[in-house]
């Protein structure tokens, strides 16, 4: 059990992607968006109804940018004047009710001013971890002395992964093994060697739901529970890490490569000067062996 002055922060990362939302319901997909988003809202109460030490936060990951869902912008400046729009008089606990109703207004709003062109499905995941990351550390320096926090992320994956997005993606995941962080991942579509990687760093739980339509069975069996509490779960086996890199010439995963020994970028082709730190390798060619000249015999004299 966690002390009372020891807080509990649980960032959850929605990956809000509308075009790979739309492909879904053109496929009368048994999960919506909606549906995804009531199913965070139950885990969200639950885990703020365990303890009242425990803190939430939601974070939209679009394709253009990062919003946050939860707290909204009044609750992060410490504005509660709008809280009465949103209480709630048939018995709910007030702080759920708030959470559901800000949560589904946010969402209202993001997906109102999204416009896509293209067709890329390239959700900015990196950045909104990023962003968590941000919110989790400043929330760490406003306690009071004497208090400790543990934090951890929760991603839900719908679009697949942007190769692109690699550096930036290992940059995040050894910021939060530094602070201690856990990732968790849960993965709705294709599997995620990026999340892969991030949960086995930090010590967090990857799963791919093998059933959409149970998504909120999996998430308060798998993700409510925090790291010490799993122990004593039977959970799902680990799954095999894709380790592959991302090269930095094609952004393309392989699995072998040049690697620069001045700053260590990955290459899919060999070349003389690298291009990130613009080095020159000097490349020692075979030795040319000279033929040895073959000594006329001379006749013998009589």
């Amino acid at each position: 059990m966690a002390s009372e002055d020891e807080l509990n922060l649980l960032v959850v990362v929605v990956d809000v992607n509308p075009i790979w939302w739309g492909q879904q319901a053109q496929r009368d997909s048994e999960l919506s968006l909606s549906k995804c988003l009531d199913a965070v809202m139950v885990l969200g109460n639950s885990y703020m109804a365990m303890a009242r030490t425990n803190k939430l936060a939601v974070i939209a990951s679009h394709c253009e940018d990062s919003h946050f869902l939860y707290p909204g912008k009044s609750w992060r400046t410490g504005d509660s004047s709008g809280d009465d729009a949103y209480s709630s008089g048939d018995g709910k606990y007030e702080l759920l009710a708030v959470a559901n109703n800000v949560i589904a207004e946010e969402i209202r709003k993001v997906m109102s001013k999204t416009e896509v062109s293209g067709n890329s499905t390239d959700t900015l995941l990196a950045g909104t971890l990023a962003k968590a990351l941000c919110y989790i550390h400043r929330v760490s320096k406003d306690l009071e002395v004497g208090q400790e926090i543990k934090s951890r992320i929760l991603v839900i994956k719908a679009a697949e992964d942007c190769a692109r997005q690699y550096m930036n993606f290992m940059n995040v995941i050894f910021a939060a093994q530094k602070q201690n962080i856990l990732i968790d991942a849960c993965v709705l579509d294709s599997d995620s060697g990026l999340l892969q990687q991030a949960c086995d760093i930090t010590g967090g739980l990857y799963l791919k739901i093998p059933q959409k339509v149970a998504l909120a069975q999996y998430l308060l069996w798998v993700f409510l529970p925090d790291s010490e509490q799993r122990s004593q779960l039977v959970l799902p086996p680990p799954v095999h890490v894709d380790y592959r890199a991302a090269c930095f010439c094609h952004r393309n995963l392989i699995e072998i490569g040049y690697v620069c020994s001045v700053c260590l970028s990955i290459f899919c082709n060999f070349s003389p000067i690298c291009t990130t730190c613009e080095t020159a390798f000097k490349i020692q060619l075979p030795q040319m062996v000279k033929p040895k000249k073959k000594k006329l015999k001379q006749p013998a004299l009589m």
